[in-house]
Order: C-alpha cells, then sequence, then structure tokens
C-alpha cells in the first residue's frame, strides 16, 4: 500500500508548482478533482509523469439521488466527462457519492434516504453510471457513508449484489461507517465491513472521526479510529493501491504522512 493524498489539500500558483510540494512530501499517488478550466489532459499528464506521480483515482461525485432530477442528469453528464478523460491520465478508477435527498448538500443526513423510492432512484442513477463506465472501461468505487442512502456495508453488499456489474466497485473510508451508538464495536464493525467488501475495494481513503454517526472529518491519526486494525484489514483481503488521505490542511500533511506511512511499514 501506498500514501495518497486528495488533490487540492496542497495548492501553489500553478500546477507545476502544486506537484512540486506534493513530492517533497514523498507523495506520489494522488485522488484527482477534474474542472473544465485546468491545463491541458496533456500538460497535466506531462507534469505528472515528470515528478513520477499516479493519478489513482478521478472524482466524480454527484448526488445521485438529488430531488431534483435534472441535478442528476447534470451529475450524470459530468461523470461521462470525466470518464472520458481517465486513459488519458492513466487512472481507470472513478469514485462515486451515493447522495442524500437533502436539497442542499450530498453529504448531509435526510429521513428519506432510507424509503424505498431513494433506493429506487439510486438504482436508476447507478443502472445510467454504469452504461457511461462500461462505454468506458472505468470502475465506479462508491463510498458507504453514513449520512448517504448507503449508510452502511450491509447496503453497499446489497447494490453490488443488485447491480452485477464488473464496472462496480468500493471506496473504503474507515471513519464513515460508525451510526449512533456504534463506536464502542469498532473492531467488530470493521471486521463485518471487510468481510463484505473486502473483494470489491477499488480505493481506500484515510481520515478520522471523533464521534459516531457522522462520517469522520478528522485528519487521520487525530481521532479514535483503529489505523492498526482498518490498514490490517486492507491488507489482508489484498489491497495494495493508495490509501489516499483528505479532510486535512497542508499544515497537517507532514505528521499524517509520517503516521500513516509508519502504520502501512509496520504491517
Amino acid at each position: 500500500m501506498h500514501v495518497g493524498l486528495m488533490e487540492g489539500t496542497i495548492r501553489r500558483g500553478t500546477l507545476a508548482e502544486t506537484l512540486d510540494a506534493v513530492v517533497t512530501h514523498g507523495i506520489h499517488y494522488l485522488q484527482y478533482h477534474l474542472s473544465t478550466d485546468v491545463p491541458s489532459l496533456a500538460e497535466i499528464r506531462k507534469e505528472l509523469d515528470a515528478r513520477q506521480i499516479t493519478i489513482s483515482a478521478l472524482s466524480g461525485t454527484y448526488n445521485m439521488i438529488d430531488p431534483d432530477v435534472e441535478k442528476r442528469h447534470a451529475g450524470l453528464d459530468m461523470l461521462r466527462y470525466v470518464a472520458e478523460q481517465c486513459a488519458a491520465l492513466g487512472t481507470s478508477i472513478i469514485t462515486l457519492c451515493t447522495g442524500s435527498r437533502d436539497p442542499q448538500s450530498m453529504w448531509r443526513a435526510h429521513p428519506d434516504n432510507n424509503s424505498t423510492s431513494a433506493w429506487k432512484d439510486l438504482v436508476e442513477s447507478m443502472e445510467k453510471a454504469l452504461m457511461v463506465a462500461e462505454e468506458y472501461k472505468v470502475t465506479l468505487a462508491f463510498e458507504p457513508e453514513v449520512s448517504n442512502v448507503i449508510d452502511s456495508a450491509q447496503k453497499a453488499r446489497r447494490l453490488l449484489d443488485e447491480m452485477q456489474s464488473p464496472y462496480l466497485k468500493v471506496c473504503m473510508d474507515g471513519a464513515n461507517i460508525f451510526h449512533k451508538g456504534e463506536l464502542s464495536k469498532m473492531r467488530e464493525i470493521l471486521d463485518e465491513a471487510f468481510a463484505l467488501l473486502g473483494d470489491d475495494i477499488a480505493l481506500a481513503h484515510a481520515k478520522d472521526l471523533d464521534r459516531d454517526g457522522h462520517a469522520g472529518h478528522l485528519a487521520a491519526g487525530t481521532g479514535l479510529l483503529d489505523y492498526d486494525q482498518y490498514l490490517g484489514l486492507l491488507k489482508q483481503c489484498g489491497y495494495d493501491g493508495a490509501v489516499v488521505l483528505h479532510g486535512l490542511s497542508e499544515e497537517q500533511v507532514p505528521f499524517c504522512v509520517k503516521f500513516l506511512q509508519e502504520k502501512i511499514d509496520a504491517l
């Protein structure tokens, strides 16, 4: 496994300056966000290759069960744009958020997330997304998260089984799966999550949490997540890709990289 970083954590005036700052921390794996005002793909790839930086995944998150259907359509269009860029940037993984019925934020819980209609809309959105994935031969990695319609490993397994697609996998973040009252059962819940999803993990994230019932919002190594267990389970299921740090400030990068690298080396 390798220490990775979410692009945007470190920013400088130019792409070259930003990437120079990234590699000073020994980081050579990024999850990348594309926008329409970025440098050309050829320039991005040139700068990445010059520093031996690998794009582990592109971000394709949108609210897949947004109550506004037009926003879902716009999200799917964005996903297609991202899928079109994957080959040029040397990656085949796109991360997804399954979404929330909250009209303002896909990261905020809503009581209707557990409704039959929310599941139906998710399946419909995912079927369309997987048509894009199949066309471009990319993997969609959705993230189980307590505030989303897929709020547990059990629901993630249900979605994988229902979709039956080789292009659908999981982005695992150990800090995102604890409902209210579950933190005391951390080891049991992590074990169960990996038993259900370990064979389908395409990407791993690294951040931390200080309470259950909410997605983790702390930098890795500054909260309560048992990283020895989390990383041990990733290794046990054969995961050997990047563990992407996010939810941290640039000032926290040195500590988090050292923390995560030492944990990985100890395995």
